[in-house]
């Protein structure tokens, strides 16, 4: 029995250690749930300004273009994360749809 609130102490450590690295890089806890352990965090997409990618892609004849694209729709997007701890005590992160 001892052993076994050890290894909860332990796995709430570990998790709140993830949550902090998470918390360090710009993500934001929308929902914590710490008996399970669970957390539903989120983190808000770069607002991209299409007129100095526009330049900046004529004055590199269109190379420019390239990351505009990825910064236009890959990073400019909210995203949504789950960070858990499962029975066994290993931690893993799931992306949240919706």
């Amino acid at each position: 029995m001892k052993n076994q609130a050890l290894n909860r102490e332990e796995d709430l450590i570990k998790f709140s250690q993830i949550l902090q690295e998470k918390m360090d890089k710009g993500f934001v806890i929308e929902e914590r749930n710490d008996k399970l352990p669970f957390a539903v965090l989120s983190k808000k997409g770069i607002k991209v300004n299409h007129n100095v990618n526009f330049i900046f892609s004529c004055i590199t004849l269109g190379l420019w273009s390239i990351p505009w694209l990825y910064r236009s729709f890959i990073s400019s997007r909210d995203k949504r994360i789950l960070i858990a701890i499962d029975e066994d005590g290993n931690a893993f992160e799931d992306k949240c749809y919706g």
